[in-house]
């Protein structure tokens, strides 16, 4: 069932959202899920992956962002007709367990000294299977709150799953201190995260079979023909919504600028901003900028749904937009520390108003059937765009990061970005 008119608000609040059995599951199935993704990600960073403070030159990191992102580019058509095909419940299950089994894998490479692609392989496979995981709780939620809840529900699960996720680092910083940062010590601490996917898998099996959808199943019995049709009908399904094409373009534009001015973070971080009062740089600032990006986060999901309310997602998509357009010319452009840092807040937490505007509009205008296509779909081109945008930058960035054209060039992308969503809305369908 869907709805498509503007007036829809959000009635019930997290407090009664969360007397509903149903709703609390999901949120624990995600909150598992997503402690164990930051448990994962930090160990491996802390070992031998991702790690910003061994990128040698901007194409290696670069590289890093294409090694993360891009797998899961080729796995998203799948992800999208098989949560369109199977029952999301077993899906949540199953695929929990397979991340468990890649994640003990990955740390047990990392224990043994293993490097290069088959580490590499292994990082990314489990990667991929939780943006499955991803697609799928999102796909689920319609399917345990009213349609007039979709968008308080949806920004108190995503961003208090974020906020986990960084508890989950933290997590793993500790375990690390107290196992080693040694290979062993490493795998050690990474091959906690798969208490998480246990529990998330634990969690999920308790749903009745059905309750999360999909409630009507239109793929051919052929799996193959299911996952080549998959971009397509995402891709239809998504231009049949003007709310869903246009927070396409307004969300391509955050995470094209947003990946950007981390690539540019990252190098000045690294080559050019020194310690400044409490400020710090190098891996310390990444982790305080972190910390400033989680609150970010955590203050869009505490306002997003009152912002719509409001205003409407409209304004609300276009005002993220403007925001964080102003905070990349005013904060991020003079290329100071605490400034810097300033701007990793506003533009995060802008960034995630933005996302979750665009969640609800597919949750709300996209037929259930198709939802999963569509978010996989959404994961897809988001991932691609953002890849593209730190690959090009990483073209012209000098090492130490000072680029004041490439963060202009940002700062006008958002404002792009919002001229296309106003124009994507107002289109017709034919």
């Amino acid at each position: 069932m869907t709805i498509s008119s503007e007036s829809t608000t959000a009635r019930r609040g997290p407090r009664e959202l969360l007397k509903d059995p149903d709703f609390r599951r999901l949120l624990f199935t995600r909150f598992a899920a997503s402690w164990g993704d930051g448990v994962f990600r930090a160990g491996l960073a802390g070992a031998v992956l991702f790690n910003p403070e061994r990128a040698a030159d901007p194409l290696a990191i670069a590289g890093g962002f294409a090694a993360l992102l891009l797998p899961y580019s080729v796995v998203g058509p799948f992800a999208g007709a098989l949560l369109d095909r199977w029952d999301r419940r077993r899906v949540l299950v199953f695929a929990n367990l397979l991340r468990g089994l890649a994640i003990l894998c990955a740390a047990a490479a990392v224990g043994f000294g293993f490097g290069g692609f088959g580490l590499f392989s292994l990082a990314l496979a489990a990667e991929g299977i939780s943006r499955f995981i991803g697609s799928g709780l999102s796909a689920s939620l319609p399917h345990v709150v009213e349609e007039e809840s979709v968008v308080t529900a949806n920004a108190f699960a995503t961003t208090l799953g974020s906020v986990v996720a960084v508890i989950g680092g933290g997590c793993a910083i500790g375990l690390r201190a107290l196992f080693g940062s040694n290979d062993v010590g490493s795998a050690e601490t990474t091959a906690f995260a798969v208490l998480g996917t246990l529990v998330s898998a634990f969690i999920a099996r308790g749903f009745a079979r059905g309750v999360l959808g999909p409630t009507v199943v239109d793929e051919p019995p052929n799996p193959v023909l299911a996952v080549a049709r998959g971009l397509a009908d995402g891709a239809r399904h998504a231009w049949h919504a003007p709310s869903v094409t246009a927070g396409f373009i307004a969300l391509f534009a955050h995470r094209a600028s947003f990946g950007v001015s981390l690539l540019v973070t990252v190098l000045l971080m690294r080559n050019y901003f020194t310690d400044h009062g409490v400020f710090r740089a190098g891996l310390p600032g990444l982790g305080q900028m972190a910390v400033l990006a989680g609150a970010g986060l955590l203050l869009a999901g505490l306002l997003t749904a009152r912002i719509i309310r409001r205003f409407g997602r409209l304004r609300a998509v276009l005002g993220s937009l403007l925001l964080a357009a102003i905070a990349q010319s005013a904060f991020g452009l003079p290329m100071v520390l605490p400034l810097a840092l300033l701007a990793s807040f506003v533009i995060t937490g802008a960034g995630q108003v933005l996302k979750l505007c665009v969640d609800s509009s597919i949750q709300l205008d996209v037929a259930d059937e198709a939802r999963g296509r569509v978010f996989a779909l959404y994961d897809t081109l988001f991932n691609i765009t953002q890849v593209a945008a730190v690959s090009l930058g990483a073209l012209v960035v000098p090492d130490d990061g000072r680029s004041p054209g490439l963060l202009v060039a940002a700062t006008v992308c958002y404002l792009v970005g919002g001229a296309g969503y106003v124009l994507a809305r107002r289109r017709a369908i034919r």
